[in-house]
């Protein structure tokens, strides 16, 4: 088995080499805002949150939809919130 593995690593050409690449991530921005909890009722994002910006049309088995807020988007399973997630807020750098 050993002998196999160094054939192959022979007819590979040698061993892999890869160049590691960082990207620095992005601030999300504040953390101070308040998204809608899993498991709250469309009833109550409403209340607190007002109409959405745009209301996408469920999809799926169960039925998922998302709905967008300027700041972060709303996902529900029928009429519960399952996640919300915050949208990029791109930062300025000094540098620029």
């Amino acid at each position: 088995m050993l002998r196999l593995s160094y054939l192959l690593l022979l007819l590979a050409g040698g061993p892999a080499v890869a160049e590691e690449i960082r990207i620095p991530l992005g601030q999300q921005g504040p953390t101070n805002i308040g998204v809608p909890a899993r498991g709250e009722h469309k009833h109550q994002v409403l209340e607190r949150f007002g109409l959405a910006d745009e209301e996408h049309p469920a999809v799926g088995k169960p039925p998922i939809l998302r709905w967008d807020y300027r700041e972060f988007s709303v996902y529900f399973e029928n009429d519960r919130v399952i996640n919300s997630v915050l949208h990029h807020q791109p930062t300025h750098s000094a540098q620029e």
